[in-house]
């Protein structure tokens, strides 16, 4: 087998509702063709996001009836204290309902109008929290992340020259900390390399500048050092990340990935000081935060993680035999389809991604995300002008132990049809976007108002 099959058996099913090509249409339509806002139950097979979508397992249901939803000291907080700090290594565990409200206790408490937080590449979310603070989020990855056909095998590695030159350029006193999001999701769920941080702490160390994690996918990270490092292929993943984790000064995490959850995060710190406050409660459940501490045990399991990064790699392998293009090498969490390639005919500025991730569920019933100009595009406020992100990509994100290889299988099959296809889809106009994370929100237009040549999959 080119992967190992399924490192589990299904004791619950949710039937999957099917659709019709002519209500795929209207709800596209009544969406303002962003796919945030199609009904999930309208959905066939949901690639939205790896984000809460996972499915738990037996034995955190069984969790779950031994919540203690005590306000305070509940016995499931100190379980879960006890689990960070076995993995992560550090000394404070704040535990939070979900990633981007542990950036928000974290950029709110340090970060201040003016500075800098440099980082590989900022998510949508971390990017939001730290501008929201008045200070500029600094993407600082190496260069070979913006060629989607370069197949280095750690593309999300931080480029040491660039950042000690920004460093230098905006003072010391104004990067409050660096940042490392691993895996690197904004690049294609690309992996950095335990050298590249054991390297990036060093140079940090010379400015006395804490260096943090962006934590969610750590496991997929450390597989990827496991599989690809010299020197990692006999160690553990709990070793490898806890000689990862010892470079830094501290984590911010979403559980709803890595943690195995459909809820919850948390903000694991070793300075006191950031630190100060009330950490048993958090605003979650005793029952999710029992989910959680098993869930990160439950990760670390190497038959999982193969099979997990596998099954992407599967979808990948099978669009690249088949010529579409996409993200190289394939990423751990997500296959990411090169727009700009797929859709040539269509400018950057009239949303190439948008416009495939559009007519993918249209034609399919399959919802994915564009990370492209319609997240990342910047106005200059100089020219007036769309500055575009190098990279338009549609990230097609497979929840955990939730999809069979033949539901992958169909998300493949449609692709490539779609693609044979590709030159009757059209661009997208902006007819509405928010000032800030405006791709939750947006609603758009299609330039012409013709729908595909209707599939046999209807």
């Amino acid at each position: 087998m080119k992967f190992p099959s399924e490192p589990f058996k299904i004791k619950v099913v949710e039937p999957i509702r099917r659709t019709t090509h002519e209500e795929r249409d209207r709800l596209l339509r009544e969406a303002g063709y962003n796919l945030f806002h199609v009904p999930a139950q309208s959905v066939y097979v949901d690639l939205l996001t790896d984000s809460g979508t996972s499915a738990m397992s037996d034995d955190q249901w069984a969790g779950l009836m031994l919540g203690d939803e005590s306000y305070a000291g509940s016995k499931n907080y100190y379980h879960l204290e006890e689990t960070v700090r076995s993995i992560f290594g550090y000394k404070h565990v704040i535990p939070t309902h979900q990633g981007r409200m542990a950036e928000n206790l974290l950029f709110s408490t340090i970060v201040k109008s003016g500075m800098c937080i440099p980082n590989n590449i900022h998510v949508d979310t971390t990017r939001a929290n730290v501008e929201h603070q008045g200070a500029q989020a600094l993407d600082v990855v190496i260069k070979e992340a913006y060629d989607p056909h370069c197949e280095l095998p750690f593309k999300g590695n931080m480029d040491l020259v660039r950042l000690e030159e920004a460093i230098n350029r905006v003072g010391r006193n104004r990067i409050p900390l660096v940042m490392l999001t691993i895996t690197n999701n904004s690049g294609g769920g690309q992996p950095v390399s335990m050298d590249n941080i054991r390297q990036t702490r060093a140079l940090l160390n010379r400015y006395r500048i804490p260096l943090f994690f962006d934590a969610c996918r750590f496991a997929e990270n450390c597989f990827f050092v496991k599989e690809r490092e010299l020197g990692y292929a006999s160690k553990s993943i709990l070793d490898i990340a806890r000689e990862l984790f010892s470079y830094g000064d501290g984590c911010i995490m979403s559980a709803k990935k890595d943690g195995l959850v459909n809820i919850g995060g948390f903000l694991s710190l070793n300075n006191d000081q950031w630190a100060q406050g009330f950490p048993t409660y958090g605003g979650l459940a005793g029952r999710d935060l029992e989910a959680m501490a098993r869930g990160l045990h439950e990760v670390l399991d190497e038959d999982y993680l193969s099979f997990r990064v596998g099954q992407v790699r599967y979808l990948g392998e099978l669009l690249d035999q088949a010529g579409v293009p996409i993200l190289k090498p394939i990423g751990g969490h997500a296959v990411y389809l090169n727009a700009k390639e797929f859709l040539p005919h269509i400018q950057q500025a009239q949303f190439p991604a948008q416009a495939l991730v559009a007519a993918l569920y249209r034609e399919y019933g399959i919802r994915g995300v564009e990370i492209g100009t319609v997240m990342f595009g910047k106005l200059d406020s100089a020219t007036g002008r769309t500055i575009h992100p190098e990279l338009e990509m549609v990230r097609l994100a497979i929840p955990r132990r939730v999809y069979t290889n033949m539901q992958i299988t169909y998300v493949a099959e449609s692709i490539i049809e779609l693609y044979r296809w590709r030159e009757r889809i059209h661009g997208l106009a902006l007819t509405y976007e928010a000032p800030v994370l405006r791709h939750f929100t947006a609603r758009f237009k299609e330039l012409e108002e013709k729908p595909l040549v209707q599939q046999a999959a209807s």
